[in-house]
């Protein structure tokens, strides 16, 4: 059966504070029994001493130093807290004794007679509490003294004392578990509140937040932090719906484009001519579409990716394959510097890292003049490795900046001849992000634009 997490705090607390009271109230009864113990040993002692130098046995005869402290009252009477006295030889027959002892004797231990303690004991239907001292005459025993006193008052005291600790210790239990549960309750309210607004919080209300609660503790903490997922899951979906918005329109010119050159097509017959420029006209809206929907996949397994596995790469040649391929492809002139003597190794995904260096160099070669160069700088700069990329290009406007990383984004009226789908940058800041690169970016209408990519850290 499911416990609610009010019902665990309480049932947990209240263990661990029963344990605590239960530990306490075992220290009061032993303190308070060590206690009444010592105070009526300390009596007995205190009696023993006063005694010892007033009663002394003489070859088996009592002789008294004060007859008349041995017959006072508190030993001839049973009072309130009397004191028994008895005095028995070497084997422990009894030789003499207080008048409040009556009929009964002390008990004699042999084992014990030269141990200064007490003990308790039964003495008739009294309990006492008991010491005996050895009498000696001319540095030998000649008997003993047992001195004894009533243990029941001390006894009445302890029982009390248990019971009324026994009593009250279900007590405490039950209102310990019922305030439990009552402060639990008021301490995860205001979780209970959360949990009632983000319920109420769906994709058409996705723009509301859950209140921050006072004062700054780890509840508004957990507040800040569902109020930030929420705010990262909105402009997810505001995203989403701008890419699938963006795709959308993307895909249906080129598909309006061939439907209207077929359409025109079929109306009339044609000259073979005029096949021929409709039929390249459609084939560029299908080129077009291809790459679209290429890096639309791209862009879609970037996404997808999870943790993608991560090589250790030699960043020198392997810019230097970047750099000759894309000049044999290209016929520009790419070039690259650096002032590395030695390897340079980088903990990066190698795939990511070779459709970032496309991305970048076909930007790059698109939006330059025929005849300008495209060079790639490798170095280390705080301690960093870097590679960037330079152009010539017509360059990126100020406002431009901040967009070029979003999907679909062209700045076409700036590059009106320049075609493309607007996805290679955002496909190069995913994998940046997913491979731990940094990417800066600077650049002036007219006179080109430089990338940089900057390593986490080197090998």
């Amino acid at each position: 059966m499911s416990v609610s997490y009010q019902e665990r705090i309480a049932r947990s607390l209240t263990l661990v504070t029963a344990l605590l009271v239960l530990l306490v109230f075992a220290i009061i009864y032993v303190v308070v029994d060590y206690t009444v113990v010592q105070s009526i040993d300390r009596e007995l002692k205190l009696e023993t001493d006063k005694h010892l130098g007033q009663i002394f046995l003489v070859e088996g005869e009592i002789k008294f130093a004060h007859k008349d402290e041995w017959q006072e009252q508190e030993h001839s009477q049973i009072q309130l807290n009397p004191i028994f006295i008895e005095i028995v030889d070497t084997q422990g027959l009894s030789m003499d004794r207080s008048p409040n002892l009556g009929e009964n004797h002390l008990s004699f231990y042999p084992d014990r007679a030269h141990q200064d303690e007490a003990w308790t004991l039964k003495t008739g239907s009294r309990e006492v509490r008991q010491m005996q001292i050895p009498l000696k005459h001319e540095g030998r025993d000649e008997g003993y003294m047992l001195v004894a006193k009533s243990f029941e008052d001390a006894r009445d005291l302890l029982t009390n004392l248990r019971n009324i600790l026994l009593i009250l210790y279900p007590g405490i239990l039950i209102s310990l578990f019922l305030s439990m549960r009552f402060l639990a309750g008021k301490s995860i309210q205001p979780i209970k509140n959360i949990i009632a607004k983000t319920n109420q919080i769906s994709q058409s209300n996705l723009n509301e937040r859950v209140p921050e609660v006072e004062p700054d503790d780890e509840i508004a903490q957990l507040t800040r932090s569902i109020n930030g997922l929420l705010a990262r899951l909105e402009q997810a979906l505001i995203r989403e719906k701008q890419f699938t918005s963006d795709a959308s329109h993307e895909l249906r010119t080129p598909l309006a484009v061939m439907k209207g050159t077929l359409e025109v097509l079929i109306r009339k017959p044609r000259t073979g001519q005029e096949y021929e420029e409709k039929i390249r006209m459609t084939l560029g809206s299908i080129d077009r579409m291809s790459a679209m929907i290429d890096q639309l996949l791209s862009l879609a397994r970037v996404g997808n990716n999870g943790r993608a596995s991560i090589d250790e790469v030699e960043l020198l040649s392997f810019t230097r394959d970047i750099v000759a391929r894309h000049k044999g492809e290209s016929g520009r002139e790419v070039s690259l510097q650096t002032n590395l003597s030695k390897p340079l190794f980088v903990r990066v995904n190698e795939g990511s890292l070779q459709m970032i260096f496309n991305n970048l160099l076909q930007n790059a070669l698109k939006y330059s003049a025929g005849d300008s160069p495209i060079n790639l700088k490798l170095g280390i700069h705080d301690a960093l490795p870097f590679v960037q990329v330079e152009d010539q290009g017509s360059g990126i406007s100020y406002e431009a900046l901040e967009k070029i990383f979003d999907p679909f984004y062209r700045d076409v009226a700036a590059n009106p001849g320049v075609s493309g789908t607007g996805l290679g940058l955002a496909i190069v800041r995913k994998l940046a992000n997913e491979s731990h690169i940094q990417v800066a970016v600077e650049s002036e209408t007219g006179k080109g634009s430089v990338f940089r990519l900057i390593f986490e850290k080197k090998i």
